[in-house]
């Protein structure tokens, strides 16, 4: 892959900042806080406890196993020559509203502190059935915020609804390859323009029998991260994986309409979707019972850059939980691929625990680890700490000072290094705000 340029276009990217910094919205007048009263916070889980013995270690390694290059270029030659994203962009299915369409009910979903600073909601019938997941963007792809010429957010959506340890509920009943669970989508949203997002949506999938089909995902979309050409996505641990491994060079168009996943009489569906994303690599476990990652994210603050994610529990865990990193890949032949051994094993580079519970975010930078938590049920608001091995603060807000200011459903924090911002979604709410607003928000 030609590498997109580090270092460039600094001077669009003040202005879009300076644009951010004098638009903020006020998204927090219909919120509802929740008092300390009402419920009681996680006490202060104190530092960040590292993690070095290899007997703790050593069952978050990965394994990386390729799809074979002859599976692809079959798929290729059956359904087309493969597009990118520029070329998913301009296939438009349909616009986010600005906040001020949103209702009041979606804004509630929104933090109270910090307050996003732009936000977008989903028209209800186009993701009825579906459930948010993980947000990416080009910030994530390349270090100058683009991808060729373009602003793009990803955004996954799955079926039904996903348990805490990253397993799926029964969703809406699909055919085909890959029935009887929920499925996952990725809006690629066009976000040059900050006032018009565009979005399409592509199929994740699978290629199986050598190529002649592909299954779809069947997994809730907890984490994703798309570094370089390659989107990483986690996988449910009934899926038997840990992490699908995406190239955004290699979109595919469905040719058949339809609710099926994969080849059909006459062409190739995608359950609606006009797009579909067939996997080219898969990272796995050594068991079953190794811990799985929740949620995930990029790292650019480290050298090389690292993914960072963040243990998938049961509802009933009761902690602590593990927080590790991997390094990326610098050879320029494995671009957006983790860093391995000649065995093709990726080990963490860093590992540590937590007593934080219920943790459904992570981002990582600088010393710091920023943990989104939930409190209660998904419509109750969560807390947002910053933790290293020094302490852990949170967020605060309100006259009580209260925690309770995250939102509770959020499942993804992605930065977007060269503006500054945060992304996340939650409910039908897409949403930014400044890291460091988060900072000042930290008590």
């Amino acid at each position: 892959m030609k590498h997109r340029g580090r270092h460039r276009r600094r001077r669009r990217g003040k202005a879009l900042r300076a644009t951010l910094a004098g638009t903020a919205l006020a998204l927090t007048a219909t919120a509802t806080l929740i008092s300390t009263s009402q419920a009681t916070d996680a006490d202060d889980p104190g530092a960040l406890k590292p993690l070095t013995s290899s007997a703790e270690t050593a069952p978050l390694r990965l394994s990386e196993d390729h799809v074979p290059p002859e599976w692809l270029d079959r798929l290729s030659s059956e359904m087309g020559r493969p597009v990118g994203v520029r070329a998913v962009l301009d296939d438009t299915d349909g616009s986010l509203r600005g906040a001020g369409s949103c209702t009041d009910d979606d804004k509630r979903a929104l933090p109270v502190e910090p307050s996003a600073t732009r936000a977008y909601c989903w028209d209800g019938a186009d993701v009825e059935g579906w459930r948010p997941g993980a947000v990416t963007t080009s910030g994530d792809a390349d270090d100058d915020g683009l991808w060729g010429p373009s602003r793009v957010v990803l955004s996954a959506w799955s079926q039904g609804d996903a348990t805490a340890d990253g397993t799926a509920a029964q969703g809406p009943a699909v055919t085909g390859a890959g029935a009887g669970q929920g499925l996952a989508r990725v809006a690629f949203i066009d976000a040059d323009d900050p006032a018009d997002l565009r979005y399409t949506w592509a199929q994740l999938a699978v290629p199986v029998a050598g190529g002649q089909d592909y299954r779809g995902l069947v997994s809730p979309v907890t984490g994703m991260v798309w570094y370089q050409d390659k989107l990483l996505v986690t996988a449910g641990r009934g899926d038997g994986s840990a992490l699908y491994v995406y190239d955004v060079d290699r979109v595919q168009r469905a040719t058949a309409d339809g609710s099926t996943v994969g080849r059909v009489p006459g062409g190739w569906s995608a359950a609606g979707a006009r797009y579909v994303l067939p996997a080219v690599a898969v990272y796995r476990t050594a068991d079953a019972d190794a811990p799985q990652p929740g949620g995930i994210s990029l790292d650019r603050s480290t050298v090389p850059d690292s993914l960072v994610a963040h243990e998938a529990v049961a509802e009933d865990h009761d902690g602590p939980t593990r927080l590790w990193r991997y390094a990326f890949d610098d050879d320029r032949a494995r671009t957006g691929l983790l860093a391995t051994d000649p065995l093709l094993r990726a080990d963490p580079v860093s590992a540590y625990e937590t007593k934080l519970t219920h943790v459904r975010s992570v981002l990582s930078y600088g010393s710091g680890w920023y943990l989104g938590r939930m409190t209660g049920t998904p419509d109750e608001r969560g807390t947002l700490w910053r933790q290293d091995t020094e302490g852990a603060r949170p967020t605060r807000c309100g006259a009580d000072e209260t925690h309770r200011c995250w939102s509770g459903p959020s499942a993804s924090l992605s930065y977007w290094q060269e503006t500054g911002e945060v992304w996340s979604q939650t409910g039908r709410m897409l949403f930014a705000l400044p890291l460091t607003s988060v900072d000042g928000s930290l008590d």
